[in-house]
């Protein structure tokens, strides 16, 4: 069996609207660790992987591990039905087809329980006793104490059994096919920690300008650039760690310089878990995908993973370096074509090859003798 109790029930409802919009469907995998997700988007371009530790929770209990298979719009619809302060409870059964979402709303008084003021507003009722006429008992040291006799007649936890509401959603599972990736622990070239509000401004105005941002960092900082048609868009962000809020520094740690481009509409669907932290970790690499990583509270972390896109001049490099046999025009003769057989080891490698242009080249410019030694194999 499966039950999750977490008091800040909120960071669930963040966490959905952070992902729901480039995931659809997703298995949720529970542990004795965690309450985990790992998915990729429609177009296999961006992951996310999300963890939620077990010690978060008020309450964490799984029998064994279990996988649900949820969509993830109707999940977050349900969530949405719970309020600000609500404590969200998961529970399903081993074997079932359901989840069941329970959520109990504290309101009144049992609200500043929550939050901190219940001493506080026992203090202050204290305080104005004092200053009302009440009979006065001393004590056997001869003090005076003007409450000793105050007996109040108000019960907190009638309160809280009058006030509190419970609800419960139940939701169908699905059987989703998904693949779970080992993703390794790897040294990036720089990372970039900064306000992730600030990331989010730089994304959303860049993506007025052009469709792909270029992350680059130096010694100098971290510059983020784009281009489109109505012109170009640079900012720098130099490290700055002198300020009052540790969440406002910015951190970078850099083992050497890196520029990599990305695009703009998936780094600005991943900005969405900006009210899930107040920093964000950017960690790059030329040789692997971005990082973007937001803390959930103290129980967990969400990280997007995307790959870099390939700039112009990567591509027209990749044109230059191909064989000079397909550079050659379709009517311009192969002097120095190679026999069938040795190509033929070729071709069993890589079966794409097979219906490659340069194939149908080399034996159409062939003398007979060849086409006919051929046509007898």
């Amino acid at each position: 069996m499966l039950e999750l109790r977490l008091v800040q029930g909120s960071l669930l409802k963040k966490v959905l609207e952070s992902v729901k919009d480039l995931v659809n469907d997703a298995n949720f995998d529970c542990s004795a660790t965690g309450f985990s997700l790992q998915a990729m988007d429609s177009s296999h371009v961006a992951l996310v992987a999300l963890l939620l530790r077990s010690e978060g929770f008020e309450h964490y209990r799984c029998d064994r591990n279990l996988s649900m298979g949820m969509n993830l719009n109707n999940m977050a619809k349900m969530l949405k039905c719970a309020g600000k302060d609500d404590i969200v409870t998961i529970k399903a059964d081993d074997g079932g087809d359901t989840v069941t979402f329970m959520f109990e709303s504290p309101s009144g008084i049992l609200n500043f329980v929550f939050m901190g003021f219940g001493f506080l507003l026992s203090f202050c009722l204290v305080a104005v006793k004092m200053w009302l006429p009440v009979p006065v008992q001393r004590m056997n040291m001869g003090s005076v104490c003007p409450v000793a006799q105050y007996e109040s007649s108000y019960s907190f936890d009638k309160d809280i059994e009058a006030q509190d509401k419970i609800a419960d959603f139940e939701m169908k599972l699905m059987d989703i096919d998904s693949e779970h990736l080992g993703i390794p622990e790897a040294e990036f070239q720089a990372i970039v920690r900064m306000p992730s509000a600030e990331f989010a401004r730089i994304c959303k105005d860049l993506s007025s300008i052009g469709d792909t941002v270029v992350i680059s960092v130096t010694k100098e900082g971290v510059k983020f650039s784009t281009r489109g048609d109505i012109g170009t868009a640079n900012i720098v962000c130099r490290q700055n760690t002198t300020v009052d809020k540790p969440d406002d520094a910015t951190i970078i740690e850099m083992q050497e310089p890196v520029s990599l481009t990305f695009a703009l509409r998936y780094m600005n669907s991943f900005t969405k878990a900006t009210p899930l932290s107040n920093q964000v970790t950017i960690s790059l690499s030329s040789e692997l995908p971005v990082v973007v990583e937001y803390k959930v509270a103290e129980m967990g972390y969400i990280r997007f993973y995307l790959a870099p896109k390939l700039e112009e001049d990567d591509i027209e490099n990749q044109a230059e370096a191909r064989p000079e046999v397909n550079k050659k025009p379709k009517d311009e003769p192969i002097v120095d074509a190679k026999p069938i057989s040795e190509i033929k080891p070729k071709l069993e490698v890589k079966a794409e090859d097979e219906n490659k242009p340069q194939i149908e080249s080399t034996t159409a410019v062939g003398s007979k003798e060849e086409i006919d030694l051929m046509d007898d194999e």
